[in-house]
C-alpha cells in the first residue's frame, strides 16, 4: 500500500485529496498546524472525518516546527509527498507578511529535506495563479514568465517554486508543482469569497465587490482539482536527456525533472455573475457594496489547462452554477441555515 504524505489534510482542499486518495486505498498520513487562521472547528471536523479511515493517520504541528516534522516522516517513510500547507489568504499577507515567511520558505524547505532523505519517488507542491502578477496575456501558460508578483504571499510561493527546481536539479528528485486557480466548494475556507457572499446574503448583512465588479477569475471546483492532482501522482517528470525532448507548452525543466502545472477550469468569469448565480441558488437578493481594488489584488486570472490534459488526459469541467449548488447545500447543512 503506497504510503502518501499530505501536508495540511485539515485544510480545504488537503481534505478533499486525503478523502480521494483514502477511497483509492492509499495510506494517507496527514500533517496540520492547525492555525487560527480561520475557524479551528472547521479544520478539526475534516480531520474527524479522514480519521474515521483507518488508513488514515496524522500529526499536529507547524511546518517550521523541524524537530516534529522531521520524527513524524521518519515514522511515517512517505513514498510520496503533497505538500499542500502554506499560510494562505492574498490580503492576509499585507498584514502579516512574517507569517509566510515562516510558513511558506521556511516550512516548504523543511519538506523537501524530508523528500530529499526519504528519496521520495514524486514532490508534488502547491503554488497559486497569484505568480502570474501583473501578467496581463491570457489565458496564463506555465511557460509565460513570471516574475512581476504583486504580494508577498504571491512571492513566496514564486520563491517555492525556485526553491523546488534546484531541489530537483541537484538531488534528481521528480518534483510538480502545481498552480491552483480560485478554488470552491464544499468544506471551503470561511475567507473565500463564496463562503463569505454565502453567509452574509443568508444573514442580511452586505457583501463587498471590488474593482465595482469588473473583476474576472478561474473558478475551479475543489473535486476537480483534486482529481488533477491525484492524476499528476502518477505523472512524475523524468530530466530530459536534451532540450529537443521537451514538446512545446511543455514547462519541464531542461536540467532537472521538475515541471510546473496549471490547475484551473480554463473559463474565465465575471464576478458580478457569480453573484448573480449565487443569488438565484440561494433565493434572494445580496445587498451590493461596491468598492475600489484592493492593493494587491488582480483583474484577472484564466488558465490554460492544456498541460494538464495533456499529461493526464483531464481538465477540469464544473460549471460554476452547478458547483456553487452544490457549496450552497453544504453550507445549509452544516450550519442550519
Amino acid at each position: 500500500m503506497t504510503r502518501i504524505l499530505i501536508t495540511g489534510t485539515a485544510g480545504f482542499i488537503g481534505y478533499h485529496l486525503a478523502k480521494l486518495l483514502l477511497d483509492e486505498g492509499y495510506r494517507v498520513h496527514g500533517y496540520d498546524g492547525m492555525t487560527d487562521y480561520y475557524d479551528v472547528a472547521l479544520k478539526q471536523r475534516r480531520h474527524a472525518m479522514l480519521l474515521q479511515n483507518p488508513n488514515f493517520s496524522a500529526t499536529e504541528g507547524m511546518l517550521e516546527d523541524l524537530e516534529t516534522f522531521d520524527a513524524m516522516a521518519d515514522e511515517f517513510e512517505p513514498e510520496i509527498i503533497v505538500h499542500l500547507a502554506a499560510q494562505a489568504g492574498v490580503r492576509y499577507s499585507l498584514e502579516q507578511p512574517r507569517a509566510y515567511i515562516d510558513a511558506n520558505i521556511v516550512g516548504t524547505f523543511n519538506v523537501m529535506e524530508a523528500a530529499r532523505r526519504h528519496e521520495v519517488q514524486h514532490l508534488l507542491m502547491a503554488s497559486t495563479s497569484s505568480v502570474y502578477g501583473a501578467n496581463e496575456d491570457m489565458p496564463y501558460a506555465e511557460t509565460d514568465k513570471a516574475d512581476t508578483q504583486l504580494t508577498i504571499y504571491a512571492a513566496t510561493k514564486k520563491a517555492t517554486e525556485s526553491m523546488g527546481h534546484s531541489y530537483a536539479h541537484l538531488w534528481n528528485l521528480p518534483t510538480t508543482m502545481f498552480r491552483f486557480f480560485t478554488v470552491y466548494g464544499p468544506w471551503g475556507r470561511p475567507d473565500m469569497a463564496l463562503f463569505k457572499f454565502t453567509d452574509a446574503i443568508l444573514n442580511d448583512r452586505p457583501i463587498d465587490i471590488y474593482n465595482h465588479g469588473e473583476m474576472y477569475r478561474d473558478f475551479t471546483y475543489v473535486e476537480d482539482l483534486v482529481r488533477g492532482i491525484r492524476l499528476l501522482i502518477d505523472a512524475a517528470p523524468e530530466r530530459p536527456a536534451s532540450r529537443d525532448e521537451i514538446a512545446e507548452g511543455d514547462s519541464l525543466s531542461p536540467v532537472a525533472p521538475y515541471r510546473i502545472v496549471n490547475i484551473g477550469n480554463s473559463d474565465k468569469v465575471k464576478l458580478l455573475d457569480f453573484v448573480d448565480a449565487l443569488e438565484a441558488e440561494l433565493g434572494r437578493p445580496a445587498k451590493r457594496n461596491y468598492m475600489e481594488m484592493q492593493k494587491g489584488d488582480v483583474p484577472a486570472t484564466w488558465a490554460d489547462a492544456s498541460l494538464l490534459q495533456s499529461l493526464t488526459g483531464y481538465r477540469p469541467q464544473t460549471d460554476v452554477r452547478e458547483g456553487i449548488a452544490k457549496f450552497v447545500a453544504w453550507f445549509r447543512d452544516y450550519y442550519g441555515k
